[in-house]
C-alpha cells in the first residue's frame, strides 16, 4: 500500500484503507460477472436506437417529469400523443416508433413537462447535436448513415512514455474559421508524425454551446462536437492516426457541466439536482457551471457509460481528465495551499469523486489494457496516479502542472543570469517516485489571451520586427536559445512523458483568443499560422527543427525509461549536466560565459555528440563540431557529484545544450 513505501503516509493508513475498501465495494456494486465493463451500458439503453426489427426506440430518465414528448421536423415540432413517451418505471420513459417515422439527419428534441412548468431539452444521451448557424440554437439529430464506418487499423499499443501533441481541431487550420476533422487529418496529422510525437491529445470533442470555452463547458457528453464534422470523419482521423502509429487521447470533461438548460443537463426535468449535488454544492462558484453528484448511482452510470461509449464508438486510446482538483475537494481547491498530506485525507475531500475516478480508471483498463489515463490536478493528492492495488486511484499519469508555472515565474521575475541551475533541477525532478508524470514547459493554458507563451515572454514585441533570418537582434537570439534549452531540459527530465501544445514547437507567435464579443467575434487568433514555420526568410523553422530532433532522439534512445542522474550543478558558471540512460545532457545557461575543457565525472568510454542546439539548422552559431567524439580520461574530476572515477572534458558554449551518447 501507499504507506508501505512512504512513511509520511502512515498516519493516514486508516483513511487510505477506508478509501480502498469503498472503491472495491463500488466495483462489486456496479460491475457484473466480476468486472465493470459488463455492468456499465446506460448508453445502449437510453437515447435513440434501432431495434432488432429496424424500428426506433427512444428512452430517457426524468423522474420529476409528468410527460415527455419527442418533437422535431417529423411532427412539425408539435407535442402530440403519437410522440408521447410511456412510463416504464423508476423514472424511465420510452417510445417505440416505426422505421418510417424517423430518418437520418432529421432534427429533434424533447419537450418535458414537470409540476409547475416545462421546456425543450436535448436528450441526456444524445450522440449528435447540431447548432443552427443563424439562431445558434442546438437540436439533437438522428444519425443513422447508410454506410457505417469500417475500421482498418488496430490500436497503436501501449504508451509507457508518451510524447503528446496537444491539439484543438477547430483552431488547427490557418484560415480564419473553424477547421474540420478532415482538415486536421490531411494537414496536421502528417506534421505530428514527422515531428516524432506518438500521441494526439485532442481537446473540445464533447459538444459545447460556446466555442470560446475551449470545450470545457460541455452540454452534451455523448455527442461529438458537430462544429468539426461528422462522426465518420472523426473515426477516419482516429483510424489513420492509428495506422501511423499515433495514439489518440481524448480531453474528457467530467468535472462539471454547462449551466445551460436548453442544451445541457441543468434542471433537465425541472429538478435542480437530477445529476448534480443539491443546493450551493451543485453550482461551481468560479466556473458558473453545474457540479455532478458523484455519489449518485444514476450520475455514476451516466459518466462511466460516457467513458465506455467514447472507447467503443471512437476507439480512443485513453483520456486526459480535466479539472480533477475541482472534483476531488468540496471547495474545488479554490484558495487551498495543499501544503501537507492532511489535505488529502480529511473531510474536505469529496470521497464520492475519488471513488468515481477510481471506477473510471478500472473501466478504461478493462475496455483496453493498452489504454491510459492522465489526471489534471494541481493539488498533488498522494495516490492519484498510484495503482488501485496499492491504495491509489489508478491514473497512469498526472500532469506536472507546477513546471509550466515555474518557467513563467522565473522568466517574468528574473533575468536568466539569475537563474539557479540547482533550482531548475529540483523543480523539474521533484516528483513522487511511486507516481508517473507528464512534464511540459507550456500547454494550451499558457497560450490563452491574458497570458503569454514562452517564446512571447522571451522575445515580446521583437516577434513582430526581428524574426527574419537577416536579423541580428540579440533579444531574439537570446529567446531562441533559451526556448530550446527550456524545452529540452523539461523533456529530458520528464518523469514518464512529455507534452507540447500545437504550434508551440516552432514558437507560434501571439496568443489564443476565440471569437467573442470583446474581439468582434474574430477568428484571427483562433488558428495556427503553419506557413511561417516553413518560411525560409523567418527563424521559426529552426525551433521546429530542434523540437523534431529532440523528440526523435528522446524516443529513439528510450531516454525516459531510465531515471535522471545529476552529474553537475555549477551555480557559478550556470552549468547543469545530467545523465539519463546512455545519454548525457550538458547545458550551459550562462548568458556570456563559454567554458573550454569543462571536466566532470562520467562513465568511462567514448561519448559521441548526437544533438547540439548551437548547430546552424537550429539557428545556432556552430561553435561545436557536429558529431564529434569525446573520450573520458582516467582521473577524478573536481566538478560534479564525484560518482565516477573517469572525467569527460567538453567545450560548453554559452546558452546552449549538447547531448552525448555513450558508444557501445
Amino acid at each position: 500500500m501507499l504507506y508501505d513505501t512512504d512513511p509520511y503516509l502512515m498516519p493516514f493508513k486508516g483513511a487510505i484503507d477506508a478509501r480502498h475498501a469503498r472503491i472495491l465495494e463500488a466495483v462489486k456494486r456496479y460491475g457484473a460477472g466480476g468486472n465493470l465493463r459488463d455492468g456499465i451500458n446506460n448508453h445502449l439503453f437510453y437515447g435513440l436506437h434501432r431495434t432488432p426489427s429496424g424500428d426506433w426506440v427512444f428512452r430517457e430518465w426524468a423522474p420529476n417529469a409528468t410527460k415527455l414528448y419527442l418533437i422535431g421536423e417529423f411532427n412539425n415540432w408539435k407535442r402530440t400523443s403519437a410522440y408521447c413517451l410511456n412510463p416504464i418505471g423508476n423514472g424511465n420513459c420510452e417510445i417505440v416508433l416505426p422505421e418510417m417515422f424517423l430518418h437520418h439527419g432529421e432534427l429533434y428534441k424533447l419537450f418535458i413537462e414537470w409540476p409547475g412548468g416545462g421546456g425543450e431539452r436535448l436528450p441526456a444521451y444524445t450522440t449528435r447535436a447540431v447548432q443552427d448557424p443563424q439562431t445558434k440554437v442546438f437540436c439533437a439529430q438522428v444519425w443513422d448513415p447508410a454506410e457505417k464506418y469500417v475500421w482498418k487499423h488496430k490500436g497503436p499499443g501501449k504508451r509507457p512514455h508518451p510524447f503528446i501533441y496537444e491539439c484543438h481541431i477547430g483552431m488547427s487550420g490557418e484560415k480564419e474559421g473553424v477547421a474540420s476533422f478532415d482538415d486536421f487529418r490531411k494537414n496536421v496529422k502528417k506534421k505530428v508524425k514527422k515531428l516524432g510525437y506518438d500521441t494526439l491529445q485532442i481537446m473540445a470533442l464533447q459538444e459545447h454551446p460556446y466555442y470560446g470555452s475551449f470545450g470545457y463547458q460541455v452540454s452534451n457528453f455523448f455527442a461529438l462536437s458537430s462544429r468539426f464534422g461528422t462522426p465518420e470523419e472523426f473515426k477516419r482521423l482516429v483510424d489513420e492516426a492509428h495506422g501511423a502509429g499515433i495514439a489518440v487521447v481524448m480531453d474528457i470533461v467530467h468535472s462539471h457541466s454547462v449551466d445551460n438548460e436548453a442544451e445541457g443537463l441543468s434542471r433537465f426535468d425541472g429538478r435542480d439536482d437530477l445529476y448534480f449535488y443539491q443546493g450551493p454544492q451543485g453550482h461551481h462558484p468560479a466556473w458558473g457551471s453545474r457540479c455532478f453528484d458523484y455519489g449518485k448511482d444514476e450520475t455514476r452510470y451516466f459518466l462511466l457509460s460516457n467513458v465506455k461509449y467514447w472507447m467503443e464508438e471512437y476507439h480512443v486510446d485513453g483520456f486526459r481528465f480535466d479539472g480533477v482538483t475541482s472534483m476531488l475537494y468540496w471547495d474545488h481547491g479554490l484558495g487551498t495551499a495543499f501544503s501537507g498530506y492532511d489535505a488529502y485525507f480529511n473531510q474536505g475531500v469529496d470521497e464520492n469523486a475519488v471513488t468515481y475516478l477510481a471506477l473510471a480508471n478500472i473501466l478504461i483498463r478493462e475496455m483496453n489494457p493498452d489504454a491510459f489515463s492522465i489526471a489534471e490536478d494541481v493539488s498533488g493528492m498522494a495516490g492519484l496516479a498510484a495503482p488501485l492495488e496499492k491504495g491509489g486511484i489508478g491514473f497512469d499519469f498526472r500532469m506536472a502542472m507546477g513546471i509550466a508555472d515555474y518557467w513563467i515565474k522565473i522568466i517574468k521575475e528574473r533575468s536568466d543570469d539569475e537563474w539557479g541551475v540547482g533550482d531548475i533541477w529540483w523543480q523539474l525532478t521533484n516528483k513522487r517516485a511511486d507516481e508517473k508524470t507528464i512534464s511540459y514547459a507550456e500547454c494550451h493554458d499558457q497560450a490563452l489571451v491574458g497570458d503569454k507563451t514562452i517564446i512571447f515572454r522571451l522575445i515580446d514585441k521583437e516577434m513582430y520586427f526581428s524574426m527574419d533570418t537577416s536579423s541580428q537582434n540579440l533579444i531574439v537570439s537570446r529567446g531562441i536559445a533559451l526556448h530550446k534549452m527550456i524545452r529540452i531540459v523539461t523533456a529530458a527530465t520528464a518523469g514518464d512523458g512529455y507534452l507540447n501544445f500545437m504550434g508551440n514547437e516552432f514558437g507560434h507567435p501571439e496568443w489564443i483568443d476565440f471569437p467573442r464579443e470583446g474581439n468582434g467575434w474574430s477568428f484571427k487568433h483562433a488558428r495556427r499560422l503553419w506557413s511561417i514555420e516553413d518560411d525560409p526568410n523567418l527563424r521559426y523553422r529552426f525551433l521546429r527543427n530542434f523540437d523534431e530532433s529532440m523528440v526523435k532522439l528522446l524516443r529513439k534512445e528510450r531516454t525516459l525509461s531510465a531515471p535522471p542522474e545529476l552529474l553537475v550543478q555549477d551555480e557559478e558558471k550556470k552549468v547543469l549536466i545530467f545523465r539519463r540512460g546512455k545519454c548525457i545532457f550538458a547545458l550551459n545557461f550562462s548568458p556570456e560565459g563559454s567554458w573550454a575543457d569543462y571536466g566532470f565525472g562520467a562513465p568511462a568510454g567514448e561519448w559521441v555528440e548526437v544533438l547540439d542546439s548551437d548547430q546552424p539548422e537550429y539557428d545556432g552559431f556552430a561553435r561545436l563540431k557536429s558529431g564529434e567524439s569525446h573520450f573520458t580520461v582516467d582521473e577524478k574530476s573536481p566538478n560534479g557529484t564525484g560518482a565516477y572515477p573517469a572525467t569527460l572534458y567538453l567545450y560548453l558554449p554559452s546558452r546552449s545544450v549538447q547531448v552525448l551518447k555513450l558508444k557501445s
